[in-house]
């Protein structure tokens, strides 16, 4: 008879009953008790009064009867947490069982009740089932150990499971070896540092790689994601791990395929690029991605969010499969839509007529976001594929004479970026465009159309017609229309100055005057601005030379598509976002992909000594200095006595001893260039002029060899500027950061003197700005100064100003110049400290504090946009530092302003997932350049920050550097 009976509906005095049965001297009877309360608790009713009852049938040698009051147990211990200690004795018995079915049962029922009271029994039981003679009893306790990590995981490392865990890696059985990687994985994932809890070396890869044939599917799986963790030394330990993995690529389930791909592509980066394994490695992995599109649709889904990262990366490996990403007809939307993506991003010359005419097809299909997509496809492809652009703008137009809606729309937005792409060479169609202007009703649209009227109007006759026509519904338009109709009126006006001064009048006030919102007034009062006062200057800023645009503009950037390459196959491979995005409370280190090292096969090679000639030219601090704690010793012999030009000598009058020139690098070349220029003093005032040209480059203090390639300005200087320099107040410094002044000295500890300071740059020039208050009941004079070494070499270009004595309770604000000197450079720890000695009539006082970075960030630290991609790649990925800013309340376009006042430029801006990405270079006044990434993502005040340069030890500094300016 079925067991459906126990699920028929209950009747009155049902649980006493029960409970009658349950306490019954016959097996037959208990065991049919406990089936109906499992079957009650099942349907949802309450049985949890018979918990003690139902505990007290665990004293039975029926394995049936007990795995059915251990599933009672694990639903209703919490609830019950002082009856479930009852069952206690019964599970350490069990662990002592002969049965190891009964033994591995008893282990994992006490890891799956979570009561914290129950958790300290099951300490001793766990460590002796991960030492059972049996494979099925250590398998289960291995996975045991990671849910007592979940519930306690002090304890589990108190106790040390974790060891235990690491023994059973080099179990002779599979399904043990199997277990013991998974129960690893995931304590390492629900640690806070998420790093890994085991160092793989090469027997444990061997064990590992033996266990993957013989273990199960998801066994399988966790092997894979620790074999994709490991680096191996060099490339024939790649290719030999390689050569194990690639038969999974053939198994049935969907996430050992993606697992298997994904260490693939990891190792394929340690290998040579022309060698021939790549190419074999590149045939294998092109079918099993196929099959993975003949399974259902999410699978498929999936698989296609996953081949869309692969594809960026290498596209090689599916150029020949174009095929199996034509849209059926029955493919639900999401899976089209990432179907269209592939193509476009698979397209090339050979395959461009086949996509083509699969694409037109497409654009007249029943599903307008599909048809949407499809028409902005064809317009991707002219602009990828440059032969085949001709052909795509006859496909468009063809569509245009459709008449549809939204085809017509769709097209002319794609058509205005073909234009971007080729000036001056499918203009002819402007008219066929301009017969459809009536029928435009989407904002894209009409911008788009506007645009080209306003771009090409030279061309086009009744081009004052056809805006006049947009302006008389000026204040309907959405701001996108808006903006662009302010800015085609003025190019018409430029281009046509005789009959278009009405119009423009018209435009200029009805963004100024009328308008509420903020974007289109201030476009609208620059534009006014640069018409009035130099119309030249708005010839050359409206009508400049627009850059090509190219097809890469939704590629995933490098550095965010190789740490998604280390996540193939899990969720951040299909929400195309790091898990730190979408995770809360993530903190992982950054995964990256290993780097092949150049003219040898091993990934991390050893670093050999350079010789003095080949050091690099920008390094940071001298190191074999003075030792830097020595504050005392090195504030020097400080005078009581009245006379203060022995404490502070503005220009030392002894000529500085040579110093072996391999222990200063910072400054872009030895100590000896710095001093051959240098014989009669040490300090070296900043020049606030540029050079001249040919003159030779100037570090801090003294000339640094010319680089071989300078990086190219992205930007005029702002001498340069004109009027627009004016207006804005380019180029003089003006708005850096100044931090708030913070308390140096304070009264009660140094005899009365308080002493308040910041640091400031002021037309080129550093400056200390101090406060200093008299909180004592006497006089106090004879003021000095003394600056320690220090990184950058900073030292008083004068004697403190403070010629009358300072009475009770006064306050004088002393701003102090600060000069660069050779002479005074010491490598700090931190890198910006700063150890002062301040004197007076009453005592010395010390005192060490920060000096921000951004102080010696140059205005010339704007990267050209190629140098800079070209410098990121150059960098090591072992030099890349990743920070957290918190509690950032303001707009991605507020930040970028605010760290430019700074020198802090932006060199792109991309909005990629919900989050602008922004990178950003400086220029440290020794030459020293700084890369960063920064995400923003909008209402969430952190902020993401990666930091690469040559020289990893400014990392820490730049950081705080950031996080004054933004939060200042």
């Amino acid at each position: 008879m079925s067991d459906s009976k126990y699920f028929t509906t209950t009747k009155k005095g049902e649980i006493y009953e029960l409970k009658a049965d349950l306490n019954s001297d016959k097996k037959e009877k208990k065991k049919e008790a406990v089936k109906k309360v499992i079957a009650s608790m099942t349907i949802g009713k309450d049985v949890s009064s018979l918990f003690p009852d139902v505990v007290n049938c665990m004293q039975t040698d029926n394995l049936e009867l007990k795995k059915l009051v251990y599933l009672y147990l694990m639903n209703y211990a919490k609830s019950q947490p002082d009856m479930a200690i009852m069952a206690v004795n019964t599970f350490v018995k069990d662990c002592d069982d002969t049965n190891p079915l009964i033994r591995a049962l008893a282990v994992r029922t006490m890891g799956c009740i979570r009561v914290d009271k129950i958790t300290e029994y099951l300490c001793e039981p766990l460590r002796k089932c991960l030492k059972d003679e049996d494979p099925y009893v250590q398998k289960t306790a291995a996975v045991c150990v990671a849910k007592l990590f979940d519930i306690n995981p002090q304890l589990v490392e108190d106790q040390g499971f974790i060891d235990q865990l690491k023994d059973l890696l080099t179990a002779s059985n599979p399904m043990v070896v199997a277990n013991a990687v998974a129960a690893l994985s995931e304590i390492s994932e629900a640690s806070p540092t998420g790093s890994a809890l085991f160092d793989l070396n090469s027997q444990t890869i061997n064990k590992l790689l033996t266990a993957l044939n013989e273990c199960t599917e998801w066994g399988q799986i966790f092997i894979l994601d620790s074999l994709a963790n490991f680096t191996p030394k060099d490339e024939k330990e790649a290719q030999s791990i390689c050569e194990r993995v690639t038969p999974r690529l053939a198994h049935a389930n969907a996430a050992v395929v993606l697992s298997a791909v994904k260490v693939l592509m990891k190792f394929m980066e340690m290998m040579d690029p022309s060698g021939d394994y790549i190419d074999t490695l590149v045939k294998k992995l092109s079918p099993p991605l196929v099959t993975l599109l003949s399974a259902e649709p999410e699978v498929q889904y999936v698989a296609l969010r996953n081949i869309n990262l692969i594809v960026q990366k290498r596209a090689d490996i599916l150029k020949h499969e174009m095929k199996v990403f034509f849209v059926k007809y029955n493919d639900p939307i999401y899976v089209k839509l990432e179907k269209l993506d592939i193509m476009i991003r698979l397209a090339s010359q050979g395959n461009i007529a086949q996509v083509l005419a699969e694409l037109k097809e497409y654009a007249t299909e029943v599903d307008v976001d599909f048809v949407r997509k499809s028409v902005r496809a064809i317009g991707r492809c002219a602009i990828k594929v440059e032969q085949s652009a001709e052909r795509c703008v006859s496909t468009l137009l063809d569509l245009i004479q459709t008449k549809v809606n939204y085809v017509v729309q769709e097209a002319i937005v794609v058509i205005k970026d073909i234009f971007r792409k080729y000036p001056n060479k499918y203009e002819s169609i402007i008219a066929t465009l301009c017969e459809n202007l009536d029928t435009l009703d989407e904002p894209e649209a009409r911008a788009s159309m506007i645009w080209i009227i306003g771009e090409y109007a030279e061309r086009i006759d009744n081009a004052d017609e056809l805006l006049e026509s947009f302006v008389e519904g000026f204040q309907d338009e959405n701001s996108q229309v808006q903006l662009q109709l302010l800015t085609a009126v003025v190019k018409l006006f430029l281009k046509r100055p005789q009959n278009t001064q009405e119009l423009v009048q018209s435009v200029l006030t009805l963004s100024t005057q009328n308008s509420d919102n903020p974007d289109l007034r201030d476009r609208g009062y620059i534009y006014w601005r640069l018409l009035s006062t130099d119309p030249a200057a708005a010839k050359n800023v409206v009508l400049a030379e627009k850059p090509l645009i190219s097809e890469e503009t939704d590629l995933i950037e490098p550095t965010l598509l190789d740490e998604l390459i280390c996540y193939i196959g899990s969720l951040a491979s299909v929400y195309h976002k790091p898990p730190s995005a979408f995770v809360e409370g993530r903190t992982s280190t950054r995964r990256a992909l290993p780097q092949r090292s150049a003219g040898s096969g091993s990934a991390s090679p050893e670093p050999e000594p350079a010789s003095p000639q080949n050091q690099p030219e920008t390094t940071v601090i001298p190191t074999n200095q003075a030792p830097v704690n020595d504050l005392l010793g090195d504030l020097l012999n400080l005078d009581l006595g009245p006379s203060n030009q022995q404490f502070m000598s503005p220009v030392p009058q002894a000529p500085p001893q040579q110093q072996d020139s391999s222990s200063f690098d910072l400054l872009g070349g030895g100590l000896d260039s710095l001093l051959e220029t240098q014989q009669s003093s040490t300090v070296m005032m900043l020049d606030t002029q540029p050079p001249a040209p040919g003159a030779p480059a100037t570090g801090l203090g003294g000339p640094v060899p010319q680089q071989s390639a300078p990086p190219p300005a992205a930007s005029a200087p702002a001498g340069n500027l004109g009027v627009l320099g004016d207006l804005f107040g380019v180029g003089s410094g003006a708005g850096q950061y100044v931090a708030p002044k913070e308390v140096w000295l304070e009264a009660p500890k140094c005899k009365g003197l308080e002493l308040k300071g910041t640091f400031a740059k002021r037309n080129n020039n550093y400056y200390m700005d101090m406060t200093f208050t008299n909180k004592a009941m006497q006089q106090m004079s004879g003021f000095a100064i003394q600056l320690n070494k220090n990184s950058f070499g900073l030292m008083p270009a004068h004697a403190l100003n403070i010629t009358s004595p300072l009475n009770a309770n006064q306050q004088i604000d002393v701003p102090l110049q600060l000069v660069i000197s050779a002479a005074h450079m010491q490598r700090m720890d931190p890198l910006m400290n700063l150890q002062v000695a301040i004197k007076n009539s009453i005592d010395v006082f010390y005192f060490s504090c920060l000096v921000p970075m951004y102080l010696f960030y140059a205005s010339e630290g704007n990267m050209d946009k190629r140098y800079f991609l070209q410098s990121w790649k150059d960098i090591p990925g072992q030099n890349e530092m990743a920070f957290v800013i918190n509690n950032i309340n303001m707009t991605t376009d507020e930040i970028q302003e605010k760290l430019a006042k700074s020198n802090v430029f932006t060199v792109a801006k991309r909005h990629v997932e919900g989050q602008d990405m922004l990178y950003q270079s400086m220029k440290l006044v020794n030459n020293v350049e700084i890369l960063a990434e920064l995400k923003v993502q909008p209402g969430n005040p952190t902020l993401n920050l990666a930091i690469k340069s040559k020289v990893v030890d400014v990392a820490a500094s730049v950081h705080h550097s950031y996080n004054l300016i933004m939060q200042g």
